[in-house]
């Protein structure tokens, strides 16, 4: 008798495709692409796909990273009819919904894989939130996501010891300021430098009783899969050494070599290597999976092709280092 298939979880809202403004590179049709190479993923590892609206993040997920003071202040301004934070962050009518429709999403991930009812829970959202810290949005981002979710599964009692990935090609100098005096948090990151926020130097390595439990390593221009692969061989190790309970990861695909806002040259097979990394871990230390959540990613077809490629290498393991079925069509 087989197996039962592994199951994938995938979270989205269209009210998400709310927030918007003409012109800006994080646009609503990401969605569609990373959803789209989640299906044809699931279907490479054999895995049953299903689909659920998340529920929104409530306040008290919410300020339990933010501040109470800026949740109100973007609620205002969502309800005035928005406006720019920044050159780079808004705030449409409905912006907010959206991005407590994120946050839940993301938390919903993360407890979906600590039930184990999933071996892999992907939150399909917008807006991102990795450069979002307790007080400022910034860099596309309003409330940080992967944070709430990690807050999450402390207080429903499945993880204390949490490790955070973050592979997008920016640093995510918000999930690092919430979480740099934290000794049960693991934060690793590979991104480019130079490149914005300008955060994230390998000396940044965390405070006080939390010294050592961030790790940063940088990519020069460039850079391509031997060089993504190698540096989250060394970060895996790292995370190996802090014994987590739970792996979440900020899933951003600008580090492509097709995405227009970034300079490195990682394709579909980087992520696929370090996903069955991520796996090998799972594994060893008998956790059900892990749970993603997306932040950057700007080429369509990128996001499609990675977020299979992605999956895939979540599903299969270490087996999966080899190109396989990486293009969706």
């Amino acid at each position: 008798m087989s197996a039962d298939p592994a199951r994938v979880l995938l979270l989205t809202d269209p009210a998400m495709e709310r927030h918007a403004a003409a012109g800006h590179p994080e646009r609503h049709e990401r969605l569609a692409a990373v959803a789209k190479g989640i299906e044809a993923g699931a279907a490479a590892g054999g895995a049953e796909l299903s689909v659920r609206a998340p529920q929104p993040a409530d306040d008290e997920a919410i300020t339990a990273v933010h501040d109470q003071e800026y949740l109100e202040a973007l609620d205002q301004l969502d309800a005035s009819g928005g406006g720019w934070i920044d050159p780079d962050t808004y705030l449409a009518p409905g912006s907010m919904h959206a991005a407590r429709l994120a946050a839940g999403a993301a938390i919903d991930a993360a407890l979906a894989v600590a039930r184990g009812e999933v071996a892999v829970a992907f939150s399909v959202s917008r807006p991102p939130g990795h450069h979002a810290s307790a007080r400022r949005a910034a860099g596309f981002c309003l409330l940080n996501n992967v944070a709430m979710a990690a807050l999450a599964l402390r207080r429903a009692g499945h993880a204390q010891r949490i490790a955070i990935l973050d592979w997008d090609v920016h640093h995510g100098d918000g999930t690092q300021a919430i979480f740099d005096d934290d000794p049960d948090l693991l934060y690793a990151s590979t991104h480019q430098r130079p490149l914005y926020p300008g955060t994230g130097s390998p000396e940044e390595r965390g405070q006080g009783t939390a010294a050592g439990t961030m790790h940063n390593l940088t990519l020069a221009i460039g850079a391509d899969d031997d060089a993504f692969v190698a540096a989250w061989q060394d970060l895996l190790e790292r995370v190996r050494a802090f014994d987590p309970e739970a792996i979440l990861v900020s899933a951003g695909y600008d580090g492509h070599r097709d995405d227009p806002l970034a300079n490195l040259a990682i394709t579909e097979h980087g992520y696929r290597t370090v996903s069955a990394g991520i796996t090998a871990l799972t594994r060893e230390f008998g956790l059900h999976g892990a749970a993603l959540v997306l932040e950057g990613g700007y080429d369509l077809g990128a996001l499609e092709r990675s977020a299979a490629a992605t999956v895939e290498g979540l599903l299969t393991g270490p087996s999966a280092a080899a190109p396989a079925s990486s293009s969706p069509g």
